[in-house]
């Protein structure tokens, strides 16, 4: 099937790379011309484990192309997707000026029978919102169709959640839309892979509802470990006897920081956008909204704890992008941290495996470091941010005799606090 991506962001570089391997012809397209010449010279705008070689081997066997021409791409293509980027507006709607233009740029090439399908994370309403658009902006009557297919990538394991997938969903309004989407995750029957077909409506609640309702669980278990922490009990051990049960499942209870990243933040307040809007106070989801928040301070106010007054003091931290696996710095809970070290006065050193060049661009008053251990050196204390696999089996002996004060401020569980002791660290972790 010939197949466009509009969007060559961290959902649409995925997407078309991934239909590619399926063995689709695909253009993915973007009006960013140096983005689009860095792709073409193999140079990928996002870090993600694996994709560069999945790009590489597509663009060779050429199923796969870049450009800015999305006049060719349309009139090439049977199937369009839109996957652009909706960020938060002021009051946390979804912002659709790309979404629209694309649109329009679509509506303005349509030279026969297209899917326009809605890749990007919208409002509910926006498929018929978008379907009314094009209608307007084509001079002459052409068929076509608008379905919803929204993504549920996980960054740092996105190829692995496209090629086996927990369900699809597809929402559409007409049996041929319908079937050209069934076609084209045809190679996802194999491994019977669920396709959820729906409208367009709950196709786009779905999206929304399912990452509120895992962050929810996030702020559900942060709010436990706090409970943990003031009664004696240890929450990993809360964790899993609730996840045991199946109604409930284990993950997503892990205890930290809080959440960040591209989605949660941003999808929770659209969501709870979309509930005001329809005269519904949404009261689940505002806190976990605001218990996140809270929770960033929490580890903060963890931090000043342990080592005392912050002024002076020199501190080492080992992650900063919001999960691993990646280099996205998008409401990490790092900066937060990070930042209210430094308005106590404190120095701060760190080192992040992937997201160091991006984390510059939002924090540059920190020294960054080539290593763990250069990290450690004469600190007054090491604070785990990020739980990147590296930092799960180091040298405890080593860090001890770099640090100044042998203080590990655990925010993610990644040691048994026992053997911490052991070592003759004064350790502190959250919820144990």
């Amino acid at each position: 099937m010939h197949i466009s991506i509009v969007g060559t962001g961290y959902v649409g570089l995925v997407t078309g790379t991934c239909f590619a391997e399926f063995g689709n012809d695909v253009i993915c397209v973007d009006k960013d011309e140096k983005k689009i010449a860095n792709l073409n010279k193999g140079i990928l705008p996002i870090y993600e484990p694996g994709l560069d070689v999945l790009v590489a081997k597509n663009v060779k066997e050429g199923r796969l192309t870049f450009t800015t021409d999305i006049k060719t791409a349309t009139e090439k293509s049977l199937v369009i997707f839109i996957a652009v980027g909706t960020p938060p507006m002021e009051d946390g709607s979804a912002d659709l000026q790309h979404v629209e233009a694309v649109a329009k740029s679509i509506a303005s090439h349509l030279n026969g029978y297209k899917v326009i399908v809605n890749k990007s994370t919208v409002p509910v309403g926006s498929g018929r919102w978008i379907k009314k658009i094009i209608e307007e902006s084509i001079e002459e009557k052409i068929p076509f169709a608008v379905a919803s297919n929204p993504e549920f990538l996980r960054e740092g394991s996105a190829i692995e959640d496209f090629m086996r997938p927990d369900r699809v969903v597809i929402g559409a309004e007409t049996d041929e839309a319908k079937a050209i989407m069934k076609d084209l995750y045809s190679p996802l029957y194999l491994i019977e892979t669920p396709i959820v077909v729906t409208n367009l409506e709950s196709a786009e609640l779905i999206k929304y509802a399912s990452n509120a309702f895992l962050a929810t669980k996030i702020s559900y278990i942060n709010e436990i470990a706090t409970i943990c922490e003031r009664v004696g009990a240890d929450v990993h051990h809360v964790a899993k006897g609730m996840g045991l049960d199946k109604r409930i499942g284990g993950k997503f209870l892990h205890p930290g920081p809080g959440y960040g990243g591209s989605c949660f933040p941003k999808d929770t307040r659209a969501l709870l956008q979309i509930a005001e809007k329809e005269g519904y106070e949404f009261k689940i989801v505002h806190a976990a909204v605001e218990i996140n928040k809270r929770q960033h301070l929490a580890m903060l106010e963890k931090i000043k704890k342990a080592v005392g007054n912050l002024k002076g003091k020199r501190l080492g931290v080992l992650g900063l992008s919001f999960k691993p696996n990646t280099d996205d710095m998008r409401e990490a809970p790092s900066i937060t941290i990070i930042n209210g070290l430094l308005k106590g006065g404190a120095e701060v050193f760190a080192f992040d495996p992937v997201a160091m060049e991006e984390s510059k661009k939002v924090m540059p008053k920190i020294t960054y470091c080539k290593d763990t251990y250069e990290v450690a050196k004469d600190a007054d204390a090491l604070i785990f941010i990020t739980e990147w696999n590296q930092f799960r089996s180091l040298d405890l002996a080593k860090i001890k005799s770099l640090l100044k004060e042998p203080i590990v401020i655990d925010l993610r569980n990644i040691y048994e606090p026992e053997k911490m002791k052991e070592h003759g660290f004064k350790y502190v972790c959250v919820g144990r």
